[in-house]
């Protein structure tokens, strides 16, 4: 079967990522950015990327090969000609990208598909007008989607469902776990699931209950220790021997309790300007790249443990 081809817009971080989740799983992939700068680099920081996976034994053909796949194109319309799928990654700007998939669906096949890789903005902002906007669709990532699989896919109101189940299937077939957002919602679900929990957090900070380096040790030593490999509603139903309805039964009323005490956080500068301090006490800002590095690395080594763990099952 002939290897389908995916035009990337924007070689930032999200955009570098996209383009080595498609190369080491026999994509073809064009890389294009409007800034010429950004697209020099944008190779020689993919290959050490992939690198990285190789020490991790996280990739199943040698970085010359998967690198090999990977073209930069200076002219968007070289980039896109021939693609199956473009993944757009450029800044959360409704005009910026309104003009860009215009453009796009002047330059695609009629069958490609358009996808962005915005984490807020519901298609139906950008898309509309568009004489092809039935094939144009969210898909949202996690930073970096080279390491954390899970895409939302969101279509507008006028998008087909087939749009949906094409784009479904090239996001598995490249590795990816894709999730259906059934109608669009600001955020879409992870960025409300995690907006909810940094709310909370940032809340029981700014009213003094705990420091930030002990509310998260509560997350990473405590919750996330479970949801590193089940979600919160699967957590619930192994959490009482009745399963969800007896874990509701047993606790719903403190979990009421607590909701009716909640006091929203409004994001003030005062506390966020603490938080910052207390944060860059313990981690200096030119080391915030450092740093960022050795999540990746680590995040590296959990998918590695979590292949390992499928193999020993299968």
């Amino acid at each position: 079967m002939q290897a389908k081809n995916i035009a990337v817009i924007g070689s930032g971080r999200i955009g570098r990522a996209w383009a080595i989740v498609f190369a080491k799983s026999g994509f073809n992939v064009k890389l294009h950015d409007a800034s010429q700068d950004m697209l020099s680099g944008a190779i020689p920081a993919i290959r050490e990327s992939v690198q990285d996976l190789a020490s991790f034994d996280l990739i199943d053909e040698p970085v010359d090969v998967i690198v090999s796949r990977i073209a930069t194109c200076e002219r968007l319309a070289d980039a896109v000609a021939d693609a199956h799928l473009v993944q757009e990654n450029i800044a959360e700007v409704v005009d910026a990208k309104r003009a860009l998939f215009i453009e796009l669906d002047r330059l695609t096949k009629p069958d490609a598909l358009l996808a962005s890789s915005t984490s807020g903005l519901p298609a139906s902002t950008f898309t509309e007008g568009i004489e092809g906007r039935a094939r144009c669709l969210v898909a949202h990532p996690v930073n970096p989607p080279s390491l954390v699989p899970l895409v939302e896919l969101c279509g507008a109101p006028w998008t087909s469902q087939d749009t949906i189940e094409r784009a479904s299937a090239i996001y598995e077939e490249a590795g990816q776990k894709p999730v259906n957002v059934n109608r669009e919602i600001s955020g879409f679900l992870l960025n409300r699931l995690q907006g909810a929990l940094l709310d909370e957090a940032l809340s029981l900070y700014e009213q003094g209950y705990a420091s930030a380096a002990d509310l998260d040790t509560v997350i990473r030593d405590g919750l996330a220790m479970r949801w590193s490999f089940m979600g919160p509603f699967e957590t619930i139903d192994l959490n009482a021997p009745g399963g969800v309805a007896d874990y509701a039964a047993r606790y719903g009323g403190t979990y009421r309790a607590i909701a009716s005490t909640r006091e929203s956080f409004d994001w003030s500068d005062d506390t966020l300007n603490r938080l910052d301090a207390e944060r860059r006490a313990v981690l200096p800002r030119e080391r915030i790249e450092e740093r960022s590095r050795w999540r990746d690395r680590r995040l590296m080594a959990l998918l590695a443990h979590r292949r390992q763990v499928k193999d020993d099952e299968a």
